[in-house]
């Protein structure tokens, strides 16, 4: 195995910073939640140069961290381990904890130094393979809202403003004001950031009271786009304990207000380092056609990756800024895929499906497989469309999360994109998600039929 030495910049920040006593080692698992060990500081060098050993099924645990029923990686294959090995990016300091920490991401491998086939990041690693082959890159950016809600025994609350003690209310899209109410908050999150290496550019309000939308900067690393989305997703959350709130990425915290979305924006580079999209035209080159003819193809099948639980489907609603008919469009925000405007040396698609609350590898991943997949075919897509996506009578992405599980299963794209055990694994883990909240009943079901019926 070929395994890199931690940087002397790592150790020297361990050394300078003595107050740290453990550090976190983890890997992301498929749900994008991370998985891992507190180990004390003395095990920090080792962690950087040779990775820890953990079961390979870590990635594939459902969303409670419990085994997934029927999984073959650990009944029939005997739960083996693996190696959990860094990423490359070191050291990254963690300090809204109690005692200030730092966290060194994992990636997972097969004990003979194969890739794991269903750790997240690797999968994402495979779809790149395929451009590196063709020598083609792909750049990638990617904007993620969230909600800044209060702390209560059931539901989400609004947040009180730290400036005026008073608890938000009303729509407030590119409100400075609403930017300004967290500055703290805010400062201590660019901060962040920077200490990760995390190149950001604005951060905006949206459209519920709280809820507010950064962008990451592009980058030819799409590995490293979605390793910066999952690590900003993370310390958000921890920031936002900090100040005395919290943060959410769910996909529909409140029925009454806008979902929180993920949008995923690229190109392509070839080897001389011109995008292909770009031809010159307002309509781009008949490359960027063919990729959105993928991406057509592949939304029903794929849509579970972008709405991956049962809330994901609240916010996929008409009229909710969430897109809902399989259709792309110039400059046209009610399309699931749209061509922003720009310089023609710019030309680009955003993916528009995505909630906040899905994995970034998984959807950097589905979104490039397609695009791919239409590259290669060379077909193109129909019309654009114009005007209002949600009153025209287009197909229809899945409306319900059962519908887009057995999309998903039966897919003949996602087959060809994702490693075969993934693609069961995945399929297991969000049936038994469905079954987890199918065995519950809820207050409303219990006050509506108890003395009714």
């Amino acid at each position: 195995m070929n395994l890199k030495s931690p940087q002397s910049s790592d150790i020297d920040w361990l050394r300078a910073n003595p107050d740290i006593s453990s550090i976190r080692a983890a890997v992301v698992d498929l749900n994008g939640i991370w998985r891992g060990k507190r180990l004390p500081v003395q095990q920090a060098e080792k962690t950087l140069r040779e990775g820890i050993r953990m079961p390979l099924s870590i990635s594939a645990e459902d969303i409670w961290g419990e085994d997934v029923e029927d999984n073959p990686m650990i009944f029939d294959a005997g739960d083996l381990d693996g190696f959990a090995r860094p990423t490359g990016r070191g050291l990254l300091p963690s300090d809204w904890l109690a005692r200030s920490t730092a966290l060194i991401p994992l990636w997972m491998w097969e004990e003979d130094g194969s890739p794991s086939s269903v750790d997240p990041r690797q999968v994402l690693a495979r779809v790149l393979d395929r451009y590196r082959a063709l020598e083609l890159t792909p750049v990638t950016a990617l904007e993620l809202e969230f909600y800044l809600i209060g702390h209560s025994d059931k539901y989400p609350n609004k947040p009180i403003s730290p400036l005026t003690s008073r608890r938000l209310d009303g729509d407030a899209i590119m409100s400075l004001d609403m930017v300004d109410h967290f500055e703290g908050f805010f400062a201590d999150v660019y901060a962040a950031c920077a200490a990760h290496d995390i190149r950001v550019d604005a951060a905006i309000s949206e459209g519920g009271a709280g809820q507010f939308e950064v962008n990451l900067l592009h980058s030819p690393d799409p590995l490293r786009t979605a390793d910066d989305a999952t690590f900003f997703k993370r310390f958000v959350k921890g920031i936002a304990r900090k100040h005395g709130f919290a943060a959410s990425f769910m996909a529909k915290p409140y029925l009454e207000q806008a979902g929180s979305g993920m949008h995923l924006h690229f190109s392509v580079l070839d080897k001389h380092g011109n995008n292909i999209f770009d031809n010159g035209s307002e309509e781009g080159a008949p490359t960027l056609l063919y990729a959105v003819n993928g991406l057509m193809e592949g939304l029903v099948e794929s849509t579970l990756l972008f709405a991956p639980h049962l809330n994901s489907y609240r916010r996929m609603a008409p009229g909710s800024h969430a897109p809902t008919g399989i259709c792309w469009g110039y400059e046209n925000r009610t399309a699931a895929i749209r061509i922003p405007g720009g310089p023609p040396e710019a030309k680009r698609i955003e993916h528009r499906v995505a909630g906040s609350d899905s994995n970034p590898y998984l959807v950097v991943a589905a979104v490039l497989g397609a695009a791919l997949e239409g590259i290669e075919a060379a077909k193109m897509p129909v019309d654009p469309i114009e005007g209002d996506a949600y009153s025209a009578d287009l197909p229809q992405l899945p409306e319900h999360w059962p519908k887009a599980i057995k999309a998903f299963e039966n897919g003949k794209m996602c087959k060809r994109i994702f490693p075969p055990l993934m693609h069961e694994v995945y399929t297991l883990m969000k049936k038994q998600e469905l079954n987890g909240f199918s065995s519950r009943m809820g207050e409303f079901e219990v006050s509506t039929y108890l003395e009714t019926v």
